[in-house]
């Protein structure tokens, strides 16, 4: 090593079992790198390498699950009509790539400063993969499938401390990219130390998770995410239920505990969901949100505003006495045919959609019947007063009544 040459610390040793590291013996791969000075602690570093050698060091993991429900990977699925593109163009004689592929290092590299700007990598490669790309799959993939043809390409290159770093890396470069958000809020609950405006979605989604893949969740399966194509319900649509509870209604004392907020959130969800399976079985199993406005987003985030009604006034916690608090609204919903009756409106069944007036007439319409129910009047007595109740005896609601209507 040259006088005033640094060898850059890539991991903890307590991180080792989980990260994909490189015994430093047998193959190598060395590049000279333009190597600015950065953040010392994630050095970032340029260089050219073919794409035959690329694939010899980093992969590409998407984002998938186990049987158990454990996320691993973090990449979107191939587009492959994307990647057909690219490789069409790259075959023609003319073709350049000046994009760059960005790759990610956990371990079994070694960097040193060779001079101002400058430096030497080497990657052990005689052993588990030493990193992952980060942007550029599709390329990547495009340059894999040449024949003939070895593009020597720009790699961009950072050395990350953890996993979870990778992964907040991962983020932060593809947040101003088309990222699919439902991967990001996938994603987020690995993480700490995130921006304010994240950490209310990363507790949704925590939960959201604990929900789809618990073996006793009333939900377990029925959650679309991007690891769950042939789930039924948004994920982000049961985030916003969660969210809006996280901050004015039954798990608000549980904001910050992700302990508490899996133990109890999940239970009092799991068991309001039950008694809505139960109370409207026609309406809910075997319906997707084109037959069943239970199951659209403005359905689920409406029986979110009834299931906090129903905790706060009755003080349910379990199925039975969710089911006891829903069944006044048996006979004056139209899920899955009929009309809807809002005062002097009326809508057909599927006239619904995913917009704030209609999320907040339908929350106001329910809970509404709840309270005249609670009252004695009449399912389709509307007037201000039973609002009011139902606003006075959820803050909740009364931030959802207090909010303008729009489209």
């Amino acid at each position: 090593m040259s006088a005033g040459s640094k060898v850059v610390p890539l991991v903890r040793r307590d991180e080792a079992d989980h990260l994909a590291q490189v015994p430093h013996a047998g193959a190598t791969l060395t590049y000279d790198v333009i190597l600015p000075r950065q953040n010392e602690a994630c050095p970032v570093f340029t260089f050219a390498a073919r794409a035959s050698d690329i694939e010899r060091f980093a992969r590409i993991e998407r984002a998938g699950r186990s049987a158990e429900g454990a996320l691993s990977g973090f990449q979107r699925p191939q587009i492959a009509s994307h990647i057909n593109d690219i490789k069409d163009y790259l075959e023609k004689p003319e073709a350049i790539l000046p994009n760059a592929i960005i790759v990610g290092f956990i371990g079994g590299v070694s960097l040193e400063r060779t001079g101002p700007g400058l430096g030497r990598l080497t990657i052990d490669i005689d052993g588990k993969t030493a990193a992952w790309i980060v942007d550029g799959q599709q390329r990547f993939t495009a340059l894999t499938k040449l024949v003939d043809r070895d593009f020597e390409v720009v790699v961009s290159g950072f050395l990350c401390g953890s996993i979870e770093e990778l992964h907040r890396q991962f983020i932060l470069i593809n947040s101003t990219r088309p990222l699919p958000k439902a991967l990001v809020y996938e994603l987020l609950p690995r993480l700490s130390h995130l921006p304010a405006r994240m950490s209310s979605r990363s507790q949704a989604a925590l939960l959201t998770e604990a929900l789809n893949y618990r073996a006793d969740s009333s939900l377990r399966g029925m959650i679309r995410q991007q690891t769950n194509p042939r789930g039924t319900i948004r994920d982000t649509v049961l985030q916003k239920l969660i969210m809006n509870s996280i901050s004015d209604g039954a798990l608000r004392l549980y904001s910050g505990d992700d302990a508490l907020v899996l133990e109890r959130g999940a239970r009092l969800i799991s068991e309001f969901f039950h008694a809505v399976r139960h109370v409207f079985a026609k309406d809910w199993e075997g319906h997707t949100p084109k037959s069943s406005r239970l199951v659209h987003g403005t359905g689920i985030v409406a029986l979110g505003y009834a299931m906090e009604f129903i905790h706060s006034v009755d003080g349910a916690m379990d199925r039975e006495a969710f089911a006891a608090g829903l069944r006044p609204l048996v006979g004056n919903t139209a899920w899955t045919d009929g009309h809807w009756r809002f005062g002097d409106e009326t809508r057909p069944w599927n006239g619904l959609q995913n917009v704030p007036s209609d999320l907040r007439m339908l929350s106001l319409h329910l809970t509404g019947i709840l309270v005249r129910a609670r009252n004695g009047e009449r399912a389709d007595d509307v007037g201000i007063a039973a609002d009011s109740r139902a606003q006075d005896s959820l803050p909740l609601l009364r931030t959802l009544a207090a909010t303008p209507e729009r489209r």
